[in-house]
């Protein structure tokens, strides 16, 4: 999903394989959107597909190839491009086709030659329909109380990111942790305290995931979990320790831990390079796992597992 900042430019995406149509949408829309280009529907798939993706694609009907009614369609059926509004710029003005459109997913049309004020009203519309609903998609994949990504943005990254790896062939990493006798501290200090405890514990969490792909959640009640793509065992294991020391580093009175008279953490990470014949739910249950490991040897300390490895670290604590 996209950081909505009123600085950034929003995209377009000009799909048309003649020339002159490109150059006049193109001077039209510059001076306010970022402008990209693709003449062919396979480069527009790409293009949507990427990483810089864009917030509007006008889409012309008759390409050769693959016409846009089939650009569209491939759009709607795939996850990372769904969302993104489509507006067919087109000669046909028959109700059929512009029927046929809509149904794909089309949200508008736009009809040559083209009509520069009614081009220019119905992009600003779009674009700012796309701005509000992006924004109300960030507020839906946040936790509420801690600011940071709920457990289902967790759910859907880690899928996601354990496609990404398997498909590259790279490790993915997962670091679960829990906040040691959390029930005490809420229950001598009461819910606000507690409240007020986990979100400075989400802001420590938070600023020891640097990585722009990396993913730091609230999993539910005191417990989190960090999602880290294409990151070996040592480099989780590394990350783990920051996170534990974080957390020690903030001196929130505990004097009800058994473990510190501040509150501590207690973590567990997995590493394992995805393969066809496993699933994402392996490395969680094996990152869970780790942390019942580090409760179990004292709490306020790290166990990460590489299961490409079958091997078991055991990272202690500072004390």
């Amino acid at each position: 999903m996209k950081e909505m900042d009123e600085a950034i430019k929003q995209k377009i995406l000009i799909t048309d394989d003649i020339p002159a149509n490109i150059t006049v949408l193109g001077e039209v829309l510059r001076e306010e959107y970022e402008i990209i280009i693709a003449t062919n529907g396979e480069k527009a798939l790409e293009i949507a597909a990427s990483e810089d993706s864009p917030d509007l694609i006008l889409l012309d009907i008759m390409m050769p190839g693959m016409d846009g009614y089939e650009v569209c369609r491939r759009l709607k059926e795939d996850e990372k491009t769904i969302g993104i509004p489509v507006i067919f710029i087109t000669a046909k003005n028959e109700i059929d086709d512009e029927t046929r459109g809509l149904d794909l997913g089309a949200v508008d049309y736009i009809t040559k030659p083209f009509q520069i004020p009614i081009v220019k009203a119905r992009v600003r519309t779009h674009l700012e329909l796309k701005r509000k609903n992006d924004i109300l998609e960030n507020i839906a994949a946040l936790d509420g109380l801690t600011g940071i990504p709920n457990r289902r943005q967790f759910d859907e990254t880690v899928q996601r990111e354990w496609l990404r790896c398997l498909r590259q062939g790279v490790p993915l990493s997962l670091i679960m942790m829990d906040i040691d006798f959390f029930k005490k501290y809420n229950d001598a200090y009461g819910h606000t305290a507690g409240d007020e405890c986990l979100r400075r514990v989400a802001l420590a969490l938070k600023s020891s995931v640097r990585r722009a792909a990396d993913l730091m959640a609230r999993y539910g009640g005191e417990e989190f979990a960090a999602i880290l793509p294409d990151t070996h065992s040592e480099g989780a294991a590394f990350v783990a320790e920051r996170i534990r020391s974080s957390v020690e580093s903030e001196g929130i009175p505990h004097e009800y831990s058994e473990v510190a008279d501040h509150v501590t953490l207690s973590v567990g990470a997995a590493t394992k390079i995805p393969q066809m014949d496993s699933t994402a739910s392996e490395i969680i249950e094996a990152a869970d796992k780790m942390l019942y490991e580090a409760k179990d040897g004292g709490r306020n300390s790290v166990r990460s597992t590489d299961l490409s490895e079958g091997q078991v670290q055991t990272v202690k604590a500072v004390t």
